[in-house]
């Protein structure tokens, strides 16, 4: 017989709930850096009490996504260049081992997956659509991960981008993109090509480029 969930347990599946919404809001940079939150917008906005809210952004502080100040400020984080730079760096090591690991797996199925996603990023950049175009890149870039059989690895990856979503929004709007990056077009071609130095390469220039001109 299915029973009724009990209290605590409505109060559980709300946080989970309010907490992927916020995460995916400021991984995507649907949220600015610096952009100010608070408790009671973000319990009217999703349907619920301020607890489950509550508890969705102090995990979500945890992972660096917010900031929560001592007197209760909720605002997305503005990193500084020693931040970014650093963060790069993180990306920098990780995405390439993750995509040499993935290379043996990748098969055509994939390879053309990848392929599709890479389109709708492209359509993203015509379009002017900062969050869609945010959100196909790290799902070209996760789609090939995933290949990788390395959950942990992943899982580290997955909180840097989350750290730099907002980031990622403003280095979008400065640099005013009109045509997709060419170093997913150098990933599929190395995949294709099963040539593990060039898929390398192409992930390490494709993940601290664009980082670069947020510096200075």
């Amino acid at each position: 017989m299915q029973l009724n969930p009990r209290p605590q347990d409505g109060q559980t599946a709300a946080h989970e709930r309010i907490y992927r919404a916020l995460r995916g809001q400021v991984m995507h940079g649907e949220l600015q850096p610096r952009q100010a939150l608070t408790l009671r917008g973000l319990a009217r906005e999703h349907g619920v009490s301020m607890t489950p809210v509550r508890e969705a952004v102090r995990r979500l502080a945890t992972e660096g996504a917010l900031t929560l100040s001592s007197s209760g400020r909720i605002s997305t984080p503005e990193l500084s260049n020693e931040r970014i730079e650093e963060l790069a760096a993180i990306r920098a090591l990780l995405e390439p081992e993750l995509a040499g690991r993935a290379l043996p797996r990748a098969h055509m199925a994939l390879i053309e997956r990848l392929q599709a996603i890479n389109s709708l990023n492209s359509e993203a950049v015509t379009k002017r659509d900062a969050v869609g175009y945010i959100r196909t890149n790290l799902e070209v870039h996760r789609t090939l991960y995933l290949r990788a059989q390395a959950p942990a690895m992943l899982a580290m990856v997955e909180t840097v981008w989350l750290q730099l979503g907002p980031t990622m929004r403003a280095l979008y709007g400065r640099l005013g993109r009109t045509a997709a990056p060419p170093h997913h077009r150098m990933i599929l071609t190395a995949l294709r090509a099963g040539d593990e130095p060039a898929l390398r390469l192409a992930l390490r220039t494709d993940v601290t480029q664009g980082l670069r001109h947020l510096l200075g």
